[in-house]
């Protein structure tokens, strides 16, 4: 044995395990901790994707009968009918009050108690000569032939075919769908049509444009000014007490309850301009002052995010203070900016309350022709169906949920491929 090895001998001898049965444990117990959080986590994922799920598909379902209703077949015979009309005149912009004056909707009712009796016609909705006239001046040649419509019943008809209501009006629509005239038909109107007082004649379309119109108010008022606020306190504004003042003021405004939002914009747009009230125009101003905290705070923080170096490197090859902001800080910032968007137009989408205080709950029977028509949306559009007490608007309602989370969807889509088009790596 040489001196060296006889040196290090009595180390070796001396120098204990490096895994005793104590670390073994402690191990086993810091992997087991770290599956059971990984478990955890799984499961957290699980609950939350089964919740969706069972929410859309419960959703779905209800909202199917929705975008179905019952509808009469009724034979009419226009050039026996005695309508004094042509396909000339049926395309001039009067044809509506021209049919209404010469009695289409005795007519109709005539032909109904050819086709169904005097008991089933009475069951046939009151606005049904509506459709009628309509679809004559979509296709003037109707007037020329014999055409069998599929018009609306009354909202106690379609309760019998769904087996509820009277004995009497059960029994009666069991006769009639036997007889093959009464039937649960696809609903193509409720997308095209507005508010009524039936649930039988009701559409979404009137609300969802006017989601539509007051959405872009709101996301050309909040988005730019919200932007240009992030950028001016991240870049431009001095730090001193009145900065510090804003910034809490923007963090509050951001947790203000919508409702609070209603009441300026009742005290403030609605005394400047008192005509639009129930417009868009106002209803996107005062969601617009609801979305911009949002968008304030999200800008900062993807400004933030961007790295110094950035800065440092686009001075260095002489670019101005303002070509460093508009040029490299600003588009790569802009991803984070819009995630801040999605999140505030979302929430802004479904808000009821502060709408509900500027007028936009009014009994909108014709689509807004602009931003400043009077009109609601289809969260104001669901309250008030949900609180109707004729059963048929139950399941209206939830035909208005689908398309509310289906314009949700699709917006959210467009703001996601816009903000991955724009996304940048550094």
């Amino acid at each position: 044995m040489t001196n060296a090895e006889a040196l290090d001998a009595p180390k070796r001898s001396h120098a204990g395990p490096t895994r005793t049965p104590e670390f073994e444990k402690r191990l086993a117990k810091r992997y087991r901790r770290e599956r059971n959080f990984k478990r955890m986590g799984q499961g957290a994922i699980v609950f939350s994707v089964a919740v969706l799920i069972f929410l859309l598909g419960n959703m779905l379902i209800n909202g199917i009968g929705g975008f179905q209703r019952a509808e009469l077949s009724v034979p009419i015979d226009f050039p026996e009918s005695g309508l004094a009309v042509d396909e000339a005149s049926l395309s001039a912009s009067s044809a509506m009050q021209v049919l209404e004056m010469q009695g289409i909707d005795e007519i109709v009712q005539f032909y109904a108690e050819e086709a169904l009796g005097a008991e089933g016609a009475e069951q046939l909705s009151r606005d049904a000569w509506r459709d009628v006239a309509g679809a004559l001046r979509e296709d003037p040649s109707m007037i020329t032939r014999t055409e069998t419509f599929y018009l609306p019943a009354s909202s106690d008809l379609s309760m019998g075919l769904d087996g509820e209501g009277s004995p009497e009006m059960q029994a009666l629509a069991s006769r009639l769908a036997d007889d093959g005239v009464l039937a649960e038909n696809w609903d193509w109107g409720f997308m095209s049509r507005s508010d009524a007082t039936s649930p039988q004649q009701v559409g979404i379309w009137g609300a969802l444009k006017g989601s539509i119109l007051t959405m872009l108010v709101t996301l050309a008022l909040a988005f730019p000014i919200g932007v240009l606020s992030a950028l001016y306190l991240e870049e431009y504004a001095p730090r001193n007490r009145w900065t510090d003042l804003i910034e809490v003021s923007i963090n509050n405004l951001a947790a203000v309850p919508s409702i609070i939002f209603g009441l300026l914009g009742l005290a403030v747009f609605l005394t400047i301009f008192p005509n639009y009230r129930s417009a868009p125009l106002i209803g996107g101003l005062t969601l617009a002052l609801m979305t911009m905290p949002v968008i304030v705070i999200s800008g900062r923080n993807a400004i933030k995010a961007v790295p110094p170096s950035i800065r440092d490197g686009a001075l260095a090859i002489g670019a101005s203070p303002v070509q460093v902001v508009f040029h490299h800080v600003l588009p790569l910032a802009l991803p984070g900016m819009l995630t801040g968007t999605i999140i505030g137009m979302a929430r802004a989408l479904g808000e009821t309350a502060p709408l509900l205080l500027i007028g936009m709950r009014a009994f909108v029977a014709t689509p807004p022709e602009g931003f400043t028509s009077p009109a609601t949306v289809l969260p104001v559009q669901i309250f008030l169906w949900s609180d109707e007490i004729d059963r048929g608007f139950v399941e209206r309602t939830s035909a208005a949920i689908v398309v509310l989370l289906l314009f949700l969807l699709l917006m959210n889509s467009v703001a996601i491929y816009l903000r991955n088009k724009f996304e940048k790596t550094w």
